[in-house]
Protein backbone atom coordinates (compact mmCIF):
# COMPACT_ATOMS: atom_id res chain seq x y z
CA UNK A 1 0.00 0.00 0.00
CA UNK A 2 0.91 3.42 -0.81
CA UNK A 3 1.56 5.55 1.47
CA UNK A 4 -0.03 9.31 1.83
CA UNK A 5 3.44 10.75 1.58
CA UNK A 6 4.32 8.53 -1.64
CA UNK A 7 1.40 9.91 -3.60
CA UNK A 8 2.44 13.30 -2.87
CA UNK A 9 6.10 12.31 -4.07
CA UNK A 10 4.66 11.35 -7.30
CA UNK A 11 2.81 13.69 -8.01
CA UNK A 12 5.33 16.01 -7.37
CA UNK A 13 7.96 14.55 -9.35
CA UNK A 14 5.22 14.33 -12.46
CA UNK A 15 4.30 18.02 -12.01
CA UNK A 16 7.94 18.90 -11.68
CA UNK A 17 9.15 16.55 -14.94
CA UNK A 18 5.94 18.46 -16.95
CA UNK A 19 5.75 21.69 -15.63
CA UNK A 20 8.29 23.44 -18.14
CA UNK A 21 5.67 22.94 -20.97
CA UNK A 22 2.64 24.11 -19.42
CA UNK A 23 3.92 26.71 -17.38
CA UNK A 24 6.67 28.39 -19.57
CA UNK A 25 4.08 29.02 -23.12
CA UNK A 26 4.88 32.22 -24.34
CA UNK A 27 2.73 35.13 -23.38
CA UNK A 28 2.60 37.86 -26.66
CA UNK A 29 1.85 41.34 -25.48
CA UNK A 30 0.90 44.34 -27.44
CA UNK A 31 1.45 48.03 -26.34
CA UNK A 32 -0.36 50.68 -28.17
CA UNK A 33 0.14 54.61 -27.75
CA UNK A 34 -3.38 55.69 -28.41
CA UNK A 35 -2.34 59.43 -28.22
CA UNK A 36 -0.08 58.97 -31.00
CA UNK A 37 -2.46 57.04 -32.68
CA UNK A 38 -5.07 60.39 -32.68
CA UNK A 39 -2.16 62.48 -33.31
CA UNK A 40 -0.87 60.69 -36.48
CA UNK A 41 -3.82 58.28 -37.89
CA UNK A 42 -5.63 60.35 -41.05
CA UNK A 43 -9.11 59.52 -39.70
CA UNK A 44 -8.24 62.20 -36.97
CA UNK A 45 -6.88 64.93 -39.67
CA UNK A 46 -10.54 64.48 -41.37
CA UNK A 47 -12.49 65.06 -38.23
CA UNK A 48 -10.77 68.30 -37.22
CA UNK A 49 -11.16 69.28 -40.88
CA UNK A 50 -15.10 68.03 -40.55
CA UNK A 51 -15.71 70.21 -37.03
CA UNK A 52 -13.80 73.01 -38.56
CA UNK A 53 -15.86 73.30 -41.93
CA UNK A 54 -18.61 72.50 -39.67
CA UNK A 55 -17.82 75.40 -37.06
CA UNK A 56 -15.70 77.87 -38.75
CA UNK A 57 -19.06 79.96 -40.12
CA UNK A 58 -20.75 80.37 -36.33
CA UNK A 59 -16.99 81.39 -35.17
CA UNK A 60 -16.78 83.97 -38.09
CA UNK A 61 -20.31 85.41 -36.95
CA UNK A 62 -18.95 85.72 -33.35
CA UNK A 63 -15.95 87.44 -34.32
CA UNK A 64 -18.13 90.11 -36.57
CA UNK A 65 -20.12 90.53 -33.19
CA UNK A 66 -16.89 90.92 -31.31
CA UNK A 67 -15.85 93.47 -34.32
CA UNK A 68 -19.53 95.79 -34.35
CA UNK A 69 -18.72 95.72 -30.19
CA UNK A 70 -15.24 97.12 -30.52
CA UNK A 71 -16.66 99.92 -33.04
CA UNK A 72 -19.26 100.72 -31.14
CA UNK A 73 -17.14 101.32 -28.13
CA UNK A 74 -14.81 103.48 -30.08
CA UNK A 75 -18.01 105.39 -31.13
CA UNK A 76 -19.25 105.57 -27.76
CA UNK A 77 -15.62 106.87 -26.13
CA UNK A 78 -15.28 108.95 -29.64
CA UNK A 79 -18.53 110.84 -29.22
CA UNK A 80 -19.39 110.44 -25.60
CA UNK A 81 -19.10 114.64 -25.32
CA UNK A 82 -21.36 115.49 -28.56
CA UNK A 83 -23.92 112.43 -27.91
CA UNK A 84 -27.14 113.48 -26.54
CA UNK A 85 -28.43 111.90 -23.08
CA UNK A 86 -31.30 110.02 -25.03
CA UNK A 87 -28.25 108.98 -27.91
CA UNK A 88 -25.84 107.79 -25.25
CA UNK A 89 -28.10 105.81 -23.20
CA UNK A 90 -29.19 104.28 -26.66
CA UNK A 91 -25.63 103.27 -27.93
CA UNK A 92 -25.28 102.13 -24.15
CA UNK A 93 -28.01 99.62 -24.32
CA UNK A 94 -27.20 98.87 -27.87
CA UNK A 95 -23.74 97.90 -26.51
CA UNK A 96 -24.83 95.77 -23.66
CA UNK A 97 -27.44 93.69 -25.94
CA UNK A 98 -24.10 93.34 -28.12
CA UNK A 99 -22.32 91.74 -24.93
CA UNK A 100 -25.36 89.37 -24.24
CA UNK A 101 -25.25 88.14 -27.08
CA UNK A 102 -21.88 87.66 -27.81
CA UNK A 103 -21.51 85.81 -24.44
CA UNK A 104 -24.56 83.87 -25.10
CA UNK A 105 -23.22 82.44 -29.08
CA UNK A 106 -19.94 81.98 -27.47
CA UNK A 107 -21.61 79.72 -24.43
CA UNK A 108 -23.77 77.67 -27.70
CA UNK A 109 -20.37 76.95 -29.57
CA UNK A 110 -18.55 76.07 -27.01
CA UNK A 111 -21.08 73.51 -26.12
CA UNK A 112 -22.40 72.40 -29.32
CA UNK A 113 -18.03 72.12 -30.50
CA UNK A 114 -17.51 70.10 -27.62
CA UNK A 115 -20.62 67.61 -27.98
CA UNK A 116 -19.70 67.25 -31.78
CA UNK A 117 -15.73 67.08 -30.88
CA UNK A 118 -16.99 63.87 -28.56
CA UNK A 119 -18.97 62.34 -31.25
CA UNK A 120 -16.17 62.32 -33.26
CA UNK A 121 -13.64 61.06 -30.83
CA UNK A 122 -15.76 58.59 -30.02
CA UNK A 123 -15.98 57.10 -33.44
CA UNK A 124 -12.46 57.53 -33.54
CA UNK A 125 -11.55 55.32 -30.44
CA UNK A 126 -14.66 52.34 -31.97
CA UNK A 127 -11.95 52.29 -35.07
CA UNK A 128 -8.96 52.45 -33.03
CA UNK A 129 -9.95 49.84 -30.84
CA UNK A 130 -11.57 47.82 -33.79
CA UNK A 131 -8.61 47.94 -36.01
CA UNK A 132 -6.16 47.01 -33.32
CA UNK A 133 -8.11 44.15 -31.98
CA UNK A 134 -7.65 43.12 -35.59
CA UNK A 135 -4.22 43.42 -35.55
CA UNK A 136 -4.55 41.49 -32.34
CA UNK A 137 -6.28 38.37 -33.92
CA UNK A 138 -4.02 38.56 -37.00
CA UNK A 139 -0.88 38.08 -35.05
CA UNK A 140 -1.72 36.38 -32.33
CA UNK A 141 -1.76 38.19 -29.59
CA UNK A 142 -2.57 37.52 -25.78
CA UNK A 143 -2.90 40.81 -24.51
CA UNK A 144 -2.67 44.72 -25.97
CA UNK A 145 -2.05 47.00 -23.47
CA UNK A 146 -2.98 50.88 -23.98
CA UNK A 147 -3.44 53.89 -21.47
CA UNK A 148 -1.42 53.97 -17.71
CA UNK A 149 1.67 51.23 -18.74
CA UNK A 150 4.36 53.14 -17.46
CA UNK A 151 6.99 51.28 -19.24
CA UNK A 152 7.23 49.28 -22.83
CA UNK A 153 9.61 48.12 -25.38
CA UNK A 154 9.96 48.65 -28.89
CA UNK A 155 9.23 45.01 -29.42
CA UNK A 156 6.21 45.10 -28.03
CA UNK A 157 4.93 48.77 -29.57
CA UNK A 158 2.03 48.00 -32.20
CA UNK A 159 1.23 51.95 -32.48
CA UNK A 160 3.06 51.95 -35.81
CA UNK A 161 0.98 48.82 -37.52
CA UNK A 162 -2.19 50.34 -36.11
CA UNK A 163 -1.64 53.83 -37.50
CA UNK A 164 -0.21 52.04 -40.76
CA UNK A 165 -3.75 49.96 -41.19
CA UNK A 166 -5.75 53.14 -40.29
CA UNK A 167 -3.66 54.80 -43.11
CA UNK A 168 -4.50 51.83 -45.52
CA UNK A 169 -8.22 52.11 -44.82
CA UNK A 170 -8.58 55.66 -44.89
CA UNK A 171 -6.88 55.68 -49.03
CA UNK A 172 -9.03 52.94 -49.59
CA UNK A 173 -12.03 54.45 -47.59
CA UNK A 174 -13.16 50.94 -46.63
CA UNK A 175 -13.68 50.54 -42.93
CA UNK A 176 -13.05 47.52 -40.94
CA UNK A 177 -16.20 45.70 -40.46
CA UNK A 178 -17.30 46.13 -36.81
CA UNK A 179 -17.34 42.43 -35.85
CA UNK A 180 -17.73 43.26 -31.84
CA UNK A 181 -16.79 40.49 -29.69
Amino acid sequence: MFKPYITILIALSILIGVSPSIFAQDLKVGFIDKSRVLKEAPQSERARKKLKDEFSPRDEKIVEMQQKLKSLNEQQERDAKILSKADGIKLERKIVSIKRDIKRAKEEFNEDFNLRRNEELAKLHKLIAKTTKDIAKEQNYDIILSDNVLYNSKRVDITSMVIKRLRKFQKSSVRPADNSD
